[in-house]
Order: C-alpha cells, then sequence, then structure tokens
C-alpha cells in the first residue's frame, strides 16, 4: 500500500495541466480516503504505514505551499 500512495502522489505532482490548488485538493482527498480505510480492526502496522504515507503527502503539499505543508507536518508531528 505504501508504495501506492506514493506512486499516486508523485503522479499527481507531475500534472503539468492542473492548477497548485487542485493538485493539494487531490492530495489531501487520498489522504482522507487512506485514514477512512484504517479502523479500529486495522493493525498497528498498517496504522504506522498510513502515518508514513501522511508525512510523504504533506511534503508534497508543502513543495506546492509552503506555508500550508508546514502546518500540516507540524500537526502531524504531535499526535
Amino acid at each position: 500500500m505504501e508504495g501506492m500512495i506514493r506512486q499516486k502522489t508523485d503522479k499527481i505532482m507531475s500534472y503539468k495541466t492542473i492548477s497548485n490548488s487542485s493538485k493539494i485538493d487531490r492530495l489531501l482527498e487520498m489522504n482522507a480516503v487512506q485514514y477512512t480505510n484504517t479502523g479500529i480492526d486495522s493493525t498497528k502496522t498498517e496504522m504506522i504505514e498510513a502515518e508514513f504515507n501522511s508525512k510523504y503527502i504533506y511534503r508534497a503539499i508543502k513543495k506546492l505551499d509552503d506555508s500550508l505543508g508546514r502546518l500540516l507536518l507540524r500537526d502531524a508531528n504531535t499526535e
């Protein structure tokens, strides 16, 4: 799963025909779906993988919008 999220993130980042805000929307939606698919039956490993994927997505967002990316990364590190 980790590789799939990273591949999708990289693909979205490579799009030339959509705006940065649309890229951010797609990345945040992908992150939300990832967390929606984790639940009380998820293993600790799956939860940790979701956190790593989120940080990867947030770093990508930081390349598009530095202040938003910093905010998301700071929040992710305080949990």
